[in-house]
Order: structure tokens, then C-alpha cells, then sequence
């Protein structure tokens, strides 16, 4: 621990890796901690990306390497570790990892936040084959054709309103027999002629083999089940921030996102909060790496004001 860095940034998604380059263009001494061999985040989990500036189509995987070979061009040092926490010693920060502990005068938390999984069989291996968590993201692929929503909240609701933009059919499994999102979106959503409630119902499986061909359904009632066929399902059943390592160390709010403003400063000096995990409206690629350009201004007026 006797390197002493002037920032360590947890996580290499677009919100770490654009504070990785900034932080070089700043001319400051810097680590990015990765828990994968990959860097890339959520992005990862993209088949498609079209809605990034300048690189219409490009696939989840090129993009996430070309962040991670543009911030490596600049200078960027990676460390491939888990972070298990973070305590604060005098005016360091220490991150400890599985490979030992580490420590630099501030830290850039980017470890974003993953989509809480449904647990049902085909979901995982056909996740970018027609599974997917983002209708923002992926809803274009699926015009005029038929997919699946599955969940009742806010988002679920707002991505089965999108996604009816453009597709033939869209169907919408919620295990209850009303909605929990928002009065004026309930509304909207049942005024909808192509879509289709499926009320009382559970996922049980996702059906393809390289793409997703249909969704089995139980009817949670009557126990009875059936098949659906779409070409897509879309899974809005929560988000969950990767905070679980920060114990009580900064403040989150009653989701575990990590509190923040634009500034990105948290609740403990000298500790900033990019990306997904943070307190904020809109989740995804761009948004995100504005965030990790942002904390590299306020990390400089630390420095400085020490």
C-alpha cells in the first residue's frame, strides 16, 4: 500500500472508463478497479447499440472495448479485483480488494447497478438473444413484431407503452390482478389496442434456442399454463445498485442508490459517485459517461484544497 494514488475509480463500465480518460487528461494518478476481466458494465449485455452518437449499430461488446482501449491509449492503469470496502484513514481513502488493500487521496464510485433477474430457465442464456432489460435500448429491433413485458411497476408500464410505439403486439404479464404503476400510465397503457393484460400470471420459462421464440405463462390462480409466442420479453422486475460492499460508508437512499448531485460528491469528503449507482432519472450509455467526466472537476478541487 505504499502507492499512494490521486484517485481510484471502482468499476470500468462508460461511467468508470470516461473518468479514467478524463482523469489522464487531467495528468492525475489514477487505478481503475474492475471485478471482470471484461470492462463494459450493463453494456455488455447489449446485442445492439442504437442510440450512441456516431456509432449506429455498433454491438454492446464493441463499444464497451472500444472505452476500454480508449481510456488504456491515454494511460489508463487497470487492476482486475472485487472491492469488499472502503474505510478512510486520515485524509486517504483505503479500498480494500481480494488482492489487498489500496490507497488514494479520492475515489470515484462507478460500480453501476444490474437488473434484478426473473430465475427462470432460458433467461440467462438467451439474455441479448431477445431478452432483454432496456425497451430504450432494444425496443427498435422488435418492430412489428410481438413481445412480451413482464412486471406491473413504473417502468414496466412505460416500457410496454414504448414498446407499443412500434410493435405488432405487445403482451404484459403481471402476477396480480392490477397494476402498481402510476394512475396516468395505467391508464394510458389499457387504452392501448395492441396490448394484451396478462393478469394473474407468472413467467415460468423463456422458449428458443438461439433466439427467443415464446414465454410459458402459469396463471397463478388457476394453476393453469400456456404458451405465448413472441420474438422478445422484456424483464422490468427492478434494479439493484452493486452497493452491497459499502455497508453504512456513504449515505444511499431506500434503494441502495448511492446519494449524489450533479457534482457527483457524496456524503463523505473526497468520495464521489458516477453512473448507475447513483440517485438519478435516466440510466443508460451516454448519461452515464457524462456522469464519470463530471466527479474528475470536483476531484481536482479536492486535491487542491488540501
Amino acid at each position: 500500500m505504499s502507492v499512494i494514488y490521486d484517485v481510484i475509480i471502482v468499476g470500468s463500465g462508460p461511467a468508470g472508463l470516461a473518468a479514467a480518460i478524463y482523469g489522464q487528461r487531467a495528468g492525475l494518478s489514477s487505478l481503475v478497479l474492475e471485478e471482470s476481466y471484461v470492462s463494459g458494465g450493463q453494456v455488455l449485455n447489449t446485442y445492439d447499440v442504437d442510440n450512441y452518437p456516431g456509432l449506429p449499430g455498433i454491438s454492446g461488446m464493441e463499444l464497451a472495448e472500444k472505452f476500454h482501449e480508449h481510456a488504456k491509449s491515454m494511460g489508463a492503469s487497470f487492476l482486475t479485483a472485487a472491492v469488499t470496502a472502503i474505510r478512510e484513514e486520515g485524509d486517504r481513502k483505503v479500498v480494500e480488494t481480494a488482492k489487498g488493500d489500496l490507497s488514494a487521496r479520492t475515489v470515484i464510485l462507478a460500480t453501476g447497478a444490474h437488473h434484478r433477474l426473473l430465475g427462470v430457465p432460458g433467461e440467462e442464456r438467451l439474455t441479448g438473444m431477445g431478452v432483454s432489460y432496456c425497451a430504450t435500448c432494444d425496443g427498435a429491433f422488435f418492430r412489428d413484431k410481438t413481445v412480451a413485458v413482464v412486471g406491473g411497476g413504473d417502468v414496466a408500464v412505460e416500457d410496454a407503452i414504448f414498446l407499443a410505439r412500434g410493435c405488432k403486439k405487445v403482451y404484459v404479464i403481471h402476477r396480480r390482478d392490477q397494476l402498481r404503476a402510476a394512475k396516468i400510465l395505467q391508464e394510458k397503457l389499457l387504452s392501448l389496442d395492441n396490448v394484451e393484460m396478462k393478469w394473474n400470471c407468472v413467467a415460468e420459462e423463456i422458449l428458443g434456442d438461439s433466439q427467443v421464440s415464446g414465454v410459458k405463462v402459469r396463471d397463478v390462480k388457476t394453476g393453469e399454463g400456456s404458451e405465448l409466442a413472441v420474438n422478445g420479453v422484456f424483464i422490468a422486475v427492478g434494479i439493484l445498485p452493486n452497493t452491497g460492499f459499502l455497508g453504512d460508508f456513504v449515505q444511499l437512499d431506500e434503494g441502495g442508490y448511492i446519494v449524489a448531485g450533479e457534482d457527483m460528491k457524496t456524503s463523505v469528503p473526497g468520495v464521489f459517485a458516477a453512473g448507475d449507482v447513483r440517485t438519478k432519472a435516466l440510466r443508460q450509455i451516454i448519461p452515464a459517461a457524462a456522469d464519470g467526466a463530471n466527479p474528475i472537476t470536483s476531484v481536482e478541487a479536492d486535491l487542491l484544497g488540501r
